[in-house]
């Protein structure tokens, strides 16, 4: 089981990384993302999908068009964990 993220080493870890959100009312993270058109943001979401796959840990996401919406959370864990801000920098050098 994946350990939730709390007190200095949260703080850290979210300070590693640049544009996501903490979501109301959850334990977890947002990030929107804006492409060109719907081919780009579907191959963006294609990477991801793989990285992500790898990693054995999964987003919660959406697309409408060129925008794709993306949370975090480490359900096993209750929360924000280590595995959610590795997948976030994954996600930010894919975009």
């Amino acid at each position: 089981m994946t350990d939730k993220l709390a007190g200095k080493a949260r703080s850290q870890a979210l300070a590693s990384i640049t544009g996501w959100k903490k979501v109301r009312g959850r334990d977890a993270i947002q990030k929107s993302f804006r492409f060109a058109d719907f081919n780009e943001a579907w191959g963006f979401m294609a990477r991801v999908a793989l990285a992500a796959e790898k990693a054995d840990h999964h987003p919660e996401w959406s697309n409408v068009y060129n925008k794709v919406e993306i949370v975090l959370s480490t359900h096993d864990a209750g929360g924000l964990s280590e595995k959610d801000v590795a997948l976030a920098r994954v996600i930010d050098s894919v975009a």
